[in-house]
């Protein structure tokens, strides 16, 4: 499983506008809707129950929110890059401006967390997180998170 297979171009955020953590999820809901064909209210209320075990702010200015969304087909990702960094309750009490939503099926924990750490293994690398914060459109910001690893090194 590639990024390529979690993250499709009409995935992707340029220049997200949100002031906190939760305006940040809504507009990656709603953006996820129209891919996964589920309500945002439910996609929402998933991702708020996961925040509440505990931030998915990673540090470096990166959050990987994540839920399981009963009716799901595949594992679904949802990039942004935001206008302005956002307070997300990060590891390392810095404000996260990308941000990479998953979404996945009830029964695939394996695949999930397969895509989480394929997500975490790309974002923890400066010089990807950098070119991404460089992008100029979502084009660019797909072809970058896309490319991953194999176009910048280790």
């Amino acid at each position: 499983m590639g990024l390529n297979d979690l993250l499709s171009p009409q995935g992707v955020i340029h220049k997200l506008k949100a002031r906190c953590k939760r305006e940040a999820l809504k507009a990656m809901a709603e953006t996820a809707t129209q891919i996964v064909d589920k309500p945002v209210n439910e996609i929402m209320t998933a991702l708020l129950e996961r925040e509440q075990l505990g931030s998915t702010g990673v540090g470096d200015g990166v959050a990987i929110p994540h839920a399981k969304i009963d009716g799901l087909n595949a594992i679904t990702g949802v990039f942004a890059l935001t206008e302005a960094p956002v307070n997300f309750d990060a590891l390392d009490d810095q404000p996260v401006d990308l941000i990479f939503m998953l979404l996945a099926p009830e029964n695939a924990t394996a695949a999930h967390l397969k895509a989480l750490a394929k997500v975490s293994r790309m974002l923890r690398n400066h010089e990807i997180r950098d070119a991404l914060r460089g992008a100029d459109s979502a084009e660019s910001l797909f072809a970058i998170a896309i490319a991953g690893k194999q176009n910048y090194a280790a």
